[in-house]
């Protein structure tokens, strides 16, 4: 099974992003979307961009995900 996770954009170049997916950074590719800028928060999945979420969306898929398998205490930061 694969999973599509929300993350913040903290860079663009080049064709790539460097994308914050709960704290942790990784590229990913910019080919599979439109319009990415810095602070933008996205779906990151199999290394490419989907789309834009609002913030909003990100805090709620990240939720979902934390309480389905992480337990509480060991959740990382909440975007911002």
């Amino acid at each position: 099974m694969c999973l599509a996770i929300p993350g913040q954009v903290l860079s663009v170049r080049d064709g790539m992003a460097k994308v914050s997916i709960n704290g942790v950074q990784t590229d990913a590719g910019l080919a599979l979307s439109e319009d990415i800028s810095v602070g933008d928060y996205v779906i990151v999945h199999a290394g490419f961009i989907l789309e834009k979420l609002t913030p909003e969306e990100a805090k709620e898929d990240l939720d979902a995900i934390r309480s389905a398998i992480i337990p509480a205490d060991e959740a990382g930061p909440e975007p911002s």
